[in-house]
């Protein structure tokens, strides 16, 4: 049986219109016992997103359609599967306050939730750091250097994990290596793993999960886990639990990935 905690939606401005329905009766043909459907949060509205197609969140316009539809197939699929309401919260760094607002506002009507982090602050600007290799290219070029990119991604996450976002606060790290989805392009620093171990002790201070991420095993520059397998062992030993997410982002990709973890290390 699997549990899925990080499953996208039509309401994606940058995935497929595929329904709901599609995803969870692919989910039940796949054995899944759970499935969280966590949308990309809208973006903190003074902020503006880095990403060439502006497409990073979802309109705060639809957030209620949204909740709605997954009310209903909770109900529709009540007892074939567990659906939870979840979302997925950016970290930016300078914009915790407008986040903290975000949460409270939707934190009562979710189920779970995921906190990740996808832009990183230059001296000079946010960049989106998994939108393309192009994109990646124009982040090192402007930090300077490969080392400086994976220096700001891992203290950026680590303020994510510091971070007071109040009470509704997600209490799972999404992807926690995403910095790595180009690395056979963009070859990762010799000793890109040194932050990692502090990293992963104050997940588990905060009694924090990590998002166990399949997508990157179908990433063509990536071909791993995030984390990679060495960094989920080194997570598992010291007992932060790790949750399975496919990120699929169309009906077709419920599942992807899993058959390139651990499935032993996986919480439930």
């Amino acid at each position: 049986m699997i549990i899925d905690g990080h499953v996208h939606t039509p309401f994606c401005p940058h995935g497929t219109t595929d329904t709901l329905k599609s995803y969870i009766e692919n989910a039940i043909l796949k054995n899944y016992q759970s499935i969280t459907f966590a949308e990309h949060a809208p973006l903190p509205p003074s902020f503006s997103d880095p990403a060439p197609d502006k497409d990073s969140g979802m309109d705060s316009n639809v957030v209620e359609a949204y909740f709605n539809a997954i009310t209903k197939v909770k109900e529709e699929y009540r007892g074939q599967i567990r659906v939870l309401a979840g979302m997925e919260v950016d970290f930016i760094e300078g914009y915790e306050e407008e986040t903290a607002h975000l949460l409270d506002t939707y934190g009562p009507q979710l189920d779970d939730a995921v906190l990740s982090v996808h832009f990183l602050k230059s001296s000079e600007r946010y960049h989106c750091i998994d939108f393309s290799p192009e994109a990646f290219d124009v982040a090192v070029k402007d930090f300077g250097s490969t080392q400086e990119v994976y220096d700001a991604y891992f203290s950026t996450v680590t303020k994510s994990v510091e971070a007071d976002l109040g009470k509704y606060k997600p209490k799972r790290i999404g992807h926690m290596s995403l910095v790595r989805k180009f690395h056979k392009q963009f070859p990762s620093p010799e000793e890109w793993t040194r932050p990692i171990p502090q990293l992963l002790r104050l997940i588990k201070q905060k009694g924090y999960e990590l998002d166990y991420n399949g997508a990157g095993m179908i990433k063509p520059l990536c071909g791993e886990t995030y984390p990679p397998l060495h960094i989920a062992n080194e997570a598992h030993n010291i007992g932060i639990p790790l949750v399975y997410g496919s990120d699929a982002h169309a009906s077709t990709a419920i599942g992807q990935g899993y058959d390139g973890l651990d499935s032993k290390l996986i919480n439930g």
